[in-house]
């Protein structure tokens, strides 16, 4: 259960980097208060996960999901570069998540 709680905080986490760029410099309401909320989330349920699960593990699986996740949505709704050696770079940080999910307990 506490690895689908870090899951969904790991999808929060690219919730408000996605949408911190929406907020203007937090100068627009509804990015804002989104951005905000999703933060809080992530973290809450960060912070859920590592009742049981390592502290680094745990970590580094949140950024992991977020770093992925936003790369991605940067190339897709942003039209950021989605060259191979960026994708391949991806694709490494997605078998660091995999290995430490593998490797650990909970």
């Amino acid at each position: 259960m506490n690895w689908i709680i870090l899951f969904v905080a790991g999808l929060l986490e690219i919730g408000w980097a996605v949408g911190l760029k929406y907020t203007n410099g937090f100068t627009r309401l509804g990015p804002s208060l989104f951005t905000l909320g999703a933060m809080s989330g992530s973290v809450v349920l960060l912070g859920l996960a590592m009742r049981t699960l390592p502290l680094g593990t745990a970590y580094a699986v949140w950024t992991g999901i977020g770093t992925v996740g936003t790369a991605i949505a940067g190339m897709m709704m942003l039209g950021e570069p989605a060259g191979a050696m960026r994708l391949g770079c991806i694709a490494l940080i997605v078998a660091g998540i995999l290995g430490l999910k593998l490797l650990t307990p909970g």
